[in-house]
């Protein structure tokens, strides 16, 4: 039972926060997100995927629906935005370097950890929980 609630837990705090994090970037569009997508010469149609990683998986994490498959759609995202947004900010220690890591380091972390544990009872159910 406390495995399940903490199980509960996690991917509530995952699924929340991220909801929230994608819901604030995104509420101008995700224009700036493919510009930037396309500056690194990969296509721009590419950066409307984000609306999967930061909308709709959260959504499915929320719910406890396809838990793990959610989980890695989220954290396939974080690696894809430290790569291509955060990575001169790795070896940073100034302004913005500890924020930004520290958040996108929370959600991959925490989407990989809920992505091995699954969803336990407290979820819809199904095959991929």
């Amino acid at each position: 039972m406390s495995n399940d609630l903490g199980k509960l837990v996690l991917r509530l705090t995952l699924g929340i926060l991220m909801l929230l994090h994608g819901i604030a970037k995104l509420s101008s569009g995700a224009d700036h997100i493919a510009g930037m997508v396309a500056s690194h010469g990969l296509p721009g149609v590419l950066g409307y995927l984000v609306y999967v990683g930061e909308v709709l998986a959260p959504l499915l994490l929320i719910v406890g629906l396809w838990t793990r498959p959610a989980a890695l759609v989220v954290a396939i995202n974080m690696v894809v935005a430290i790569g291509l947004a955060h990575m001169g900010q790795l070896g940073q220690l100034g302004k913005s370097g500890g924020w930004a890591l520290e958040l996108q380091g929370f959600f991959l972390f925490t989407a990989v950890a809920v992505a091995l544990l699954g969803a336990g009872r407290f979820s819809l159910g199904g095959r991929f929980n």
